[in-house]
């Protein structure tokens, strides 16, 4: 037989349904569907509010990521008017070579791969900054892991790498939070477009069920899907608010449907630069009806520090991937942020 000559093991996991009663949604399940409607209401004009995406680039220390949390509700209570935020909670990290895949692949950042103790990890966490009072956000990478945390998550993204996937398509399809695709890296906004069109309409592709058996799953579709501007390899292109609307509405879809990414080539993937995008979108675009918010990337501290680095004390509250805006540049800009609205 010339069957898996390049794998090395099979590893049974846990079904979906098994994590899901040994870690319970229960305590949250009225916190995260009044989260997404929230975030829908923005979406159709009905709640006047900016929502916020913001949060560490990834989650590697759960500890660090609570902590987080709760400065992060304060600032959401405080300007709980004129901003609705969303903590990112980013645990799959797609890689363009190779690289840590994330808290839910390697939760012990050792190679080990322990993919069922992620998960795990992955589920408490979610369900503790829920119980904060915060709403999570993550990017779904592998399509058949939803199946056991999509329940806590309010509010999804499809990154740049995987914006024109049919696989990815169907996923957001059938996920019950809102979705956002950002533009392709080389900056095309026609996919995320076609995405969006895609995705609300109803899909049948293969999958897993609740018990971890192969199934085909049959989608309603998903209307609250959005167009995700995060820059190309040309450079910026926050700018384009308004040519992307137009788009938008030429392709027979709602035109307040636009969110800035404020890092990776927005901000030239220089962390501070951030700042420079932000103030020009509080500027020019905070008005703008077809933008309904931006994203940040921000963590305790600044900058970014390596895996082995991470592990000193001096580097606790640091990003272990992308570089992050730190903690008083985050209150300047929230504050900045709703004081303009």
């Amino acid at each position: 037989m010339n069957r898996d000559t390049n794998v090395a093991s099979y590893v049974s996991l846990p079904s979906p349904q098994t994590m899901a009663e040994l870690i319970s949604a229960e305590i949250v399940e009225k916190h995260v569907h009044d989260s997404r409607q929230t975030i829908m209401n923005i979406m159709d004009g009905h709640d006047k509010r900016k929502l916020l995406i913001i949060g560490p680039c990834s989650i590697h220390d759960v500890d660090m990521a609570v902590a987080y949390a709760r400065r992060l509700r304060v600032l959401a209570e405080q300007y709980k008017d004129t901003l609705f935020m969303v903590m990112r909670t980013y645990f799959e990290k797609p890689r363009t070579i190779t690289g840590w895949k994330g808290l839910l692949y390697d939760p012990d950042i050792d190679d080990s791969g322990n993919i069922e103790f992620g998960i795990k990890r992955v589920r408490q966490l979610l369900v503790d900054i829920n119980q904060i009072g915060l709403p999570c956000a993550c990017e779904f990478l592998d399509p058949n892991m939803p199946q056991y945390y999509a329940d806590l998550i309010s509010w999804g993204a499809i990154g740049a790498r995987t914006t024109e996937s049919q696989v990815h398509r169907q996923l957001a399809s059938g996920l019950s939070c809102p979705v956002g695709f950002k533009n392709s890296t080389s900056g095309s906004i026609k996919y995320p477009i076609h995405s969006i069109r895609s995705c609300a309409e109803p899909h049948s592709f293969p999958g897993i069920d609740m018990t971890g058996h192969a199934c085909i799953i049959n989608t309603f579709g998903n209307r609250y899907c959005h167009v995700v501007l995060r820059g190309s390899d040309s450079g910026p292109n926050y700018h384009s608010v308004d040519k992307v609307a137009e788009q938008l509405y030429e392709n027979g879809l709602l035109s307040r449907r636009v969110m800035v990414d404020c890092s990776h080539d927005n901000s030239g993937k220089c962390h501070i630069r951030q700042k420079e995008v932000w103030k020009e979108m509080i500027r020019d675009y905070l008005s703008n009806a077809s933008l309904i918010g931006l994203m940040v990337e921000s963590n305790i501290l600044e900058g970014s520090c390596s895996i082995e680095d991470s592990r000193h004390t001096d580097n606790w509250g640091r990003s272990v991937t992308d570089k992050c805006i730190g903690w008083s540049d985050t209150e300047e800009m929230v504050s900045m942020m709703a004081g303009a609205m």
